[in-house]
C-alpha cells in the first residue's frame, strides 16, 4: 500500500493545481460509486514480527514500525526521539528502551482500534 500511495504522490505532484484537484474529485468519485472505504476505515492487525535475542534500539524501532504498519508514526515520534535520547545521550540501557518502545506501541495501537 505504501508503494502505491508513494507512487500516486509522486504522480500527483507532478501534475498542476487543476488537474490534482481532478485526480482527488475523481478518486472521490470512485470511492461513491463502488463504495470504496478507506482503510483507516479498516482496523488493521498488526504484523508478527518476533523480537530478536539481540537489537538495537534502532532495529527495534524499524521493526515496530513494520509491525504497527498502521499507526501514523509522526504520532509516535516525540516518545520515540526521547527514548533513542535516553539510550544515545543518557545511556539506558537498549533493552529497557526497547521494553518502553514496545509499550509504546502497543498503547498507540490500543487507540488506534478504539476510534
Amino acid at each position: 500500500m505504501k508503494n502505491r500511495l508513494q507512487q500516486l504522490e509522486t504522480l500527483i505532484s507532478s501534475l498542476d493545481r487543476e488537474h490534482q484537484q481532478a485526480v482527488v474529485d475523481y478518486a472521490a468519485f470512485m470511492v461513491q460509486q463502488y463504495k470504496i472505504h478507506p482503510t483507516e476505515d479498516k482496523k488493521q492487525e498488526p504484523e508478527s514480527i518476533a523480537r530478536p535475542a539481540v537489537e538495537t534500539v534502532i532495529a527495534a524501532i524499524k521493526r515496530m514500525k513494520k509491525t504497527y504498519y498502521m499507526l501514523d508514526t509522526g504520532i509516535l515520534l516525540n516518545q520515540t526521539s526521547a527514548l533513542m535520547g535516553q539510550h544515545i545521550m543518557q545511556g539506558r540501557e537498549a533493552s529497557a528502551v526497547i521494553d518502553e518502545l514496545e509499550s509504546t506501541f502497543q498503547t498507540q495501537y490500543e487507540k488506534y482500534i478504539q476510534r
